[in-house]
């Protein structure tokens, strides 16, 4: 079963513009500038999204000088692969045995 913060990632990462975001956040920590400049998204857009992914723990913030760096945390995304993995590991069960219910 999926577990509510699960869902609140799946809702979250459903948005092009945030799931652009945390694939740019897999391959580095980056600021809300590099984020506009990649995404070409307005910066209140992007600390909207940015502000959402972190009240989900989905990322964490490092203050560097006058900036502030947003790093992807792995542990939700992982428990959600797992999931995933376990949901597909029961698909191929069904699928190579064949099981289905009954009709009444």
């Amino acid at each position: 079963m999926v577990t509510s913060v699960e869902n609140d990632v799946i809702r979250l990462l459903a948005d092009p513009l945030r799931a652009r975001i945390v694939e740019l956040l897999a391959g580095e920590a980056l600021c809300v500038c590099h984020l506009v400049e990649e995404t070409g998204a307005r910066q209140t857009n992007i600390s909207n999204h940015l502000r959402a992914l972190r009240e989900a723990g989905l990322v964490e913030t490092e203050p560097c000088g006058r900036f502030v760096y947003y790093r992807l945390r792995p542990e939700p995304l992982e428990r959600l692969a797992a999931h995933y993995a376990e949901l597909a590991g029961a698909v191929r069960r069904t699928y190579t045995r064949d099981i289905r219910r009954a009709c009444p």
